[in-house]
C-alpha cells in the first residue's frame, strides 16, 4: 500500500506541498520517478535558490526509510552527480 507524502521519513509540510506542486502526489509516484527525478523537477519549478542538495539527500532517504542523515556519503555523492547530468540535459 502506498503512503501519503506527509507519512514518508524526511519530507515536511514544505517540502510536501512542493512535491504535490510538480505532480508527485504519493510515495508510489515518488517512487516511479525517482529520488533524482523528482530533485531536477524541483529545482525547474522552484528555482536552485529554494530547493537545496539537502532536498535531493531527503528524497532518497524517503524512499529507503532512513533519515537522510544516515545515507552513505558515497550514495550521496553518486546522487549528486546523477542529479547534475539530469540537471544539464535539460540546458542543452
Amino acid at each position: 500500500m502506498t503512503r501519503p507524502l506527509r507519512d514518508l521519513r524526511n519530507l515536511g509540510p514544505k517540502s510536501c506541498a512542493m512535491l504535490m506542486e510538480i505532480g508527485v502526489s504519493d510515495e508510489s509516484v515518488l517512487r516511479e520517478i525517482g529520488a533524482v527525478e523528482a530533485y531536477a523537477r524541483l529545482k525547474f519549478r522552484f528555482g536552485p535558490r529554494a530547493v537545496s542538495k539537502l532536498m535531493l539527500h531527503a528524497l532518497a532517504g524517503a524512499l529507503a526509510d532512513i533519515d537522510w542523515r544516515r545515507l552513505d556519503p558515497m550514495h550521496k555523492k553518486a546522487l549528486e552527480r546523477e542529479a547534475e547530468t539530469r540537471l544539464s540535459q535539460a540546458h542543452r
